[in-house]
């Protein structure tokens, strides 16, 4: 029986370009998670979208001196244009500056005030004495009371995760002129996180299936004790709060911003023609919500988002959160302030999705931190997507196209080879299914190529090009084997491959797209019209690894240059 299942990805910050980071840990994972479901007949709905809001993108206009909603309308573009570049296939990626997150938003806000989730109280927040404002979060910087970092907000740090409150911070100062604030109260609202503290911990305690880090950074902070935090901010861009009297503070972006994942199927059941559409997913028991995210979201999505589910009533909590840890780059933490990163409009003018997709997999931070080298990417290319992957499919298409009038062949009696061959391709199924299905994606990854090299072990033994000459019969039985271990690998690289995949569906004579077929061994029908075959990877030249190393030295070095 079918399932419903929501993929709900994390909202990126946008006051920059995407760039690597942006999706090895949500975007890609979810991706991956979202088109093998669809293949085997789940109903699947995949949003996401832009984070508008918040002190990131604030600071980011007042640094390249233009209006927030200039920066935040230009990178969200750039965002949903790489999206579509690199096959993410969201049902609905859209933005928290839209009429409808504004109404859900405060619709939310509205019902967790009435359910006595949300007070008012006093805050001391920094107030800058040369800017005479108030200082919100990323507004200022200090040292980390958790882990000592020196640059941590005074929201969250960005090195361990924890989320902070901006007194708990030392030597803490003005983030754009460096002067020291002075602490002054201000009204605002708070989120009694302190009234979910047992039922959180009841919660994620039963997750016995989430992953380690996951757990135990969740459990680590209901050990700390929950403590009630404000909800808005004394700022004039973000959703207005539907209270009298506080018309010049705003509801705060980490409040507003988990919001968007109902927000967003809200919209798209709205743009789908039946507006009560969303329901299936947020509301039926059976459904099945799993957020991917990076390890620094973790408390937002299983603390403080779980809480305000609760407090409101009646829509699932997440089943899992599944967050990775973090991708850095030549041995270095991505930096976009001191331009160590690699942008992914600048990278897919150079190169085709699907080899970043099928690299940054087998490298995925699942259970702990990876690295992105550019000799990683050239190799995982030119030795395991040509030489491995591509060149399995080219030598079999290329033989059966020459040899048996560009169709699929009539095969005999298959021997124990065949028998092995054709085992293999319904143990990758189970096992590639097995692996997607508990999210983990890099072992799912290594069965797809396990099958892979199976084919060119079995191409290799029968040696059809012998075959051919001598027993034309054998020959046929061969390359139709072989054929059944392509139609195989279409299928089980689909969610990880979705361009090279679909030229390989049609290369296969087959109409329409990958997802019509199924997650199933689909049989080559002899006198099957097969296209004369292309090669679906490029090999790389090794300059690559040069050049891309320059091209990142020099980014940086401009990034020191201009600051």
């Amino acid at each position: 029986m079918a399932e419903r299942v929501l993929v709900a990805v994390a909202w990126p910050y946008v006051n920059g370009l995407p760039h690597l980071g942006h999706i090895a840990g949500n975007s890609l994972p979810a991706d991956i998670f979202a088109r093998f479901n669809r293949l085997i007949g789940n109903d699947v709905l995949m949003v996401s979208g832009s984070d508008m809001h918040g002190t990131p993108t604030m600071l980011a206009a007042r640094q390249q001196g233009v209006s927030t909603l200039e920066l935040v309308q230009r990178y969200h573009n750039a965002f949903a244009e790489t999206n579509r570049q690199m096959g993410f296939s969201f049902d609905l990626y859209t933005h928290t500056d839209t009429d409808n997150h504004h109404a859900v938003s405060q619709a939310m806000f509205t019902r967790l005030l009435e359910n006595g989730y949300l007070v008012e109280g006093v805050q001391s927040m920094p107030f800058c004495l040369e800017e005479q404002r108030f200082l919100s979060d990323r507004f200022v910087e200090g040292v980390c009371p958790h882990c000592g970092f020196d640059g941590a907000g005074g929201d969250q740090c960005d090195n361990c995760g924890n989320t902070i409150d901006p007194a708990e911070l030392g030597n803490i100062r003005c983030k754009e002129d460096g002067s020291t604030p002075e602490f002054r109260d201000t009204i605002h609202f708070f989120l009694r996180l302190s009234a979910f503290q047992d039922r959180l911990t009841e919660w994620i305690s039963g997750k016995d299936d989430w992953r380690p880090n996951v757990r135990n950074f969740s459990m680590g902070i209901l050990k700390q004790g929950l403590k009630d935090r404000a909800i808005t901010r004394d700022i004039d861009w973000g959703i207005k709060i539907p209270v009298n009297g506080f018309e010049d503070k705003r509801i705060y972006v980490w409040f507003e911003a988990v919001i968007g994942y109902l927000s967003a199927s809200i919209e798209w059941a709205k743009n789908s023609g039946n507006p009560d559409a969303w329901k299936a997913w947020w509301e039926e028991e059976d459904a099945r919500p799993i957020y991917f995210q990076g390890k620094d979201n973790i408390p937002f999505h299983t603390i403080i988002w779980p809480a305000m589910l609760m407090g409101h009533g009646g829509l699932n909590l997440p089943e899992d959160v599944a967050a990775n840890e973090f991708l850095t780059l030549e041995g270095r933490p991505l930096s976009t302030s001191s331009g160590w990163a690699v942008w992914l409009p600048d990278f897919l003018e150079r190169y085709d999705p699907d080899p970043l997709r099928y690299y940054l997999t087998s490298i995925m931070p699942e259970t702990s931190d990876s690295d992105f080298t550019w000799n990683g990417f050239l190799l995982a290319n030119n030795n395991e997507l040509v030489a491995t992957f591509g060149n399995l499919i080219h030598r079999v298409l290329t033989l059966t196209t020459r040899n048996f009038d560009n169709a699929v062949p009539e095969p005999g009696d298959p021997g124990p080879e065949e028998n092995a061959a054709l085992e293999a391709c319904d143990t990758a199924l189970t096992d590639v299914a097995r692996h997607l299905a508990a999210r983990n994606f890099r072992e799912g990854l290594r069965a797809v190529m396990v099958l892979a090299q199976h084919g060119n072990r079995y191409i290799d033994g029968r040696a059809p090009w012998k075959q051919i000459k001598e027993d034309r019969e054998a020959a046929a039985t061969t390359l139709w084997t072989a054929l059944n271990i392509v139609e195989t690998l279409r299928t089980v690289a689909y969610p990880y491959l979705p361009f090279s995949t679909q030229t390989l569906h049609e290369l296969l004579g087959h109409d329409g797209d990958v997802l019509s077929s199924g997650w199933q061994r689909q049989t080559p029908d002899p006198g099957t019209a097969l296209p004369d075959p292309t090669p679906i990877f490029k090999k790389l030249d090794e300059s690559i690894v040069e050049e891309e190393s320059e091209r990142l030295a020099a980014a940086s070095a401009r990034r020191r240059n201009q600051t």
